[in-house]
């Protein structure tokens, strides 16, 4: 079964693409939904957590994701020690659900995760396709999805991603997702090519 993973910046529409890929019958892994959900289920990691960023990083038993964000936002070794702390779980995770995949007989599974790169995440992967979209497209795209996220915040995240000059060099495949290139063509393309 080949493991394919999807990755691309803020705004590049990976979760579209990644819908049109379920709808023909691809199982998605939504990295970014896990770790969320295992940072409030996991009790190792909370407790990692709360020992590194306190015990405000948890109320009621939930994360209290402003107070994280706000706390590693501008911090690059807070990022990289939480990212330290919830990335192996979340690999852990994928295999696991992987492998439920496997014993179902689907042709391919799909990753999504925008920091796929960053955590080395896409070398466990067969292949790596990156959805590329133009900055000033992807930050529109962005602030009509988020509209308190200002254009100055939207810019500060793809400042701490890797280029997308950098994410094409490494993908295997590039699904363009702007103004004028459709992208259904392309997906059932590479559908295609991987149920062979």
């Amino acid at each position: 079964m080949l493991q394919i993973g999807i990755t691309g910046g803020i705004g590049s529409g990976k979760s579209i693409i990644c819908r049109i890929f379920a709808s023909l019958g691809a199982p998605i892994y939504d990295a970014d939904v896990r770790a969320k959900a295992i940072m409030n289920e996991n009790e190792k990691l909370k407790t990692e957590i709360i020992q590194h960023f306190g015990e405000e990083s948890y109320t009621n038993g939930h994360l209290n994701r402003s107070y994280l964000a706000a706390k590693v936002f501008s911090d690059a070794d807070a990022v990289k020690k939480l990212n330290s702390l919830v990335h192996p779980k979340v690999a852990e995770d994928y295999l696991f659900w992987a492998q439920k995949q496997f014993s179902l007989g689907v042709p391919y599974v799909v990753r999504e995760a925008a920091l796929m790169i960053e955590s080395n995440s896409h070398k466990q992967l067969d292949k790596l396709i990156t959805v590329f979209a133009p900055e000033n497209l992807r930050i529109q795209r962005v602030q009509k999805r988020d509209p308190q996220r200002t254009e100055a915040e939207i810019k500060a995240i793809i400042s701490k991603q890797i280029s997308e000059e950098e994410k094409i060099k490494l993908a295997d495949y590039v699904i363009y997702n702007d103004d004028k290139t459709p992208v259904l063509p392309q997906i059932l393309e590479l559908d295609a090519s991987f149920r062979k």
